[in-house]
């Protein structure tokens, strides 16, 4: 990695598929209206930054850290998060579109989604326990052998869980989310 650093700076409608990003650390800085879709976002760290409006689908984020990191009304279709550095991640999802992303095999406790589309997100394996998912809808969402303990789903829709393939011990849900995890089992509820 390089010796770039950049601290509380602000970038602004930059295209970076036309302008590459500089490889380095940025710290608290501000991406606003930013299109990092489709690049090489490799080997770059995020740390306490914020992307606002921002489009991320189908960006390649192998080993980036993202370490307390907030995206707010942005476009991340297709991102492989289960590719990015591990250590220290910590992201929150707010009114953003996630769908085909994947958070495989990744720990990301105490992760916040509010008011944000997970269609098809694969959580196969991960620990997201004590998360939370407000307002979220998680549409055929991929759930296998995943730890949902303490999970907040409660105003979350389309939830499709396997009760017995998974670890939901203390997670929240609605009255109406218990009658979607209960379709397996095929039986009447009046």
């Amino acid at each position: 990695m390089s010796d770039n650093y950049f601290e509380s700076e602000d970038f602004l409608k930059i295209n970076f598929s036309e302008s590459r990003i500089l490889k380095g650390e940025y710290d608290n800085c501000t991406f606003k209206e930013c299109d990092f879709s489709n690049i090489h976002a490799s080997n770059i760290q995020f740390v306490e930054c914020e992307f606002i409006d921002c489009n991320f689908s189908n960006t390649i984020v192998k080993d980036t850290a993202f370490k307390d990191v907030t995206f707010l009304n942005c476009k991340l279709i297709g991102v492989k998060f289960h590719e990015a550095d591990s250590f220290l991640l910590q992201l929150k999802f707010i009114n953003c579109q996630l769908s085909f992303s994947s958070f495989r095999e990744l720990k990301i406790t105490n992760t916040h989604f509010e008011k944000s589309t997970l269609e098809e997100v694969d959580f196969a394996f991960s620990n997201i326990s004590s998360s939370i998912f407000l307002n979220s809808s998680l549409k055929n969402a991929i759930f296998e052998k995943t730890n949902l303990e303490k999970v907040d789903f409660s105003t979350a829709t389309h939830l499709r869980i396997d009760l017995d393939d998974n670890r939901l011990k203390g997670a929240k849900f609605s009255k109406e989310n218990v009658i979607e995890l209960l379709d397996k089992y095929k039986i009447i509820i009046e």
